[in-house]
C-alpha cells in the first residue's frame, strides 16, 4: 500500500486525460467532417485561430498531468510510478486552463449546429479574463488597505474611530462604554 495517494492520483489524470483526448478528438472530426463532406459555407480561419491556443493547453495539461513510470530493466514489464503528475483538479491557473478548454468545446459544438456566427461565442472567455483579474486586484487592494500605517481612509488612527462589533452591542445595549487612555 505504499505511495496509494500516488497512484490514485495517476490514475485519475490518467483517466481525465484520456476522457479529454477522445472528445477532442471527436469534436474536431465531427467540425471537420461537416466542413468537408457536406460543404458547408465557413471558413476555417476563426477555427484554427480560436482552436490552437485550446489545443496548446490542452497539450500543457497532458504534459504537467500524465504519470511517470520508471521500468526496472529486467524485461519484465514492470514499472514503477515515478511521479504522479500534477493534480488536475488543481484550483487557480490549472481551473482556468479547463474553464476555457470546455468553453472551446461548446463553441465547437454550437459552431456545428449553427455555423460560423457562433465563434462569437468564444469572446466570453476573454471577458471572463478580466472580469478574473479585475476581481483579483480588487480583492488584493481591499486586503492591503490596513497596512497604511495604522490611519484609516480618513487619515483618523486606529484608537479614535474603531469600535469593535462587541463593543458597538454593549453601547445599544446601555452597557458600559470602554474608555481608551
Amino acid at each position: 500500500m505504499a505511495q496509494k495517494a500516488s497512484k490514485t492520483l495517476a490514475a485519475r489524470n490518467t483517466s481525465i486525460l484520456l476522457r479529454t483526448h477522445l472528445i477532442t478528438l471527436l469534436l474536431h472530426a465531427l467540425h471537420l467532417t461537416l466542413h468537408f463532406v457536406f460543404n458547408r459555407p465557413q471558413s476555417l480561419n476563426p477555427y484554427y485561430f480560436l482552436v490552437l491556443p485550446t489545443l496548446a493547453i490542452e497539450f500543457y495539461l497532458d504534459k504537467i498531468g500524465r504519470p511517470t513510470y520508471a521500468t526496472d530493466g529486467s524485461g519484465s514489464g514492470s514499472s514503477a510510478l515515478r511521479s504522479p503528475g500534477e493534480d488536475l483538479n488543481a484550483a487557480g491557473l490549472t481551473e482556468y486552463m479547463w474553464d476555457v478548454l470546455y468553453w472551446t468545446w461548446g463553441c465547437i459544438g454550437a459552431v456545428c449546429v449553427f455555423g460560423d456566427r457562433a465563434w462569437w461565442l468564444w469572446v466570453v472567455v476573454p471577458v471572463y479574463s478580466v472580469y478574473l483579474a479585475y476581481s483579483t486586484v480588487m480583492g488584493v487592494k481591499g486586503g492591503l488597505k490596513g497596512f497604511g500605517g495604522g490611519a484609516g481612509e480618513g487619515g483618523e488612527g486606529v484608537a479614535t474611530g474603531a469600535e469593535s462589533k462587541r463593543q458597538r452591542k454593549m453601547e445599544k445595549r446601555g452597557g458600559q462604554r470602554m474608555q481608551y487612555r
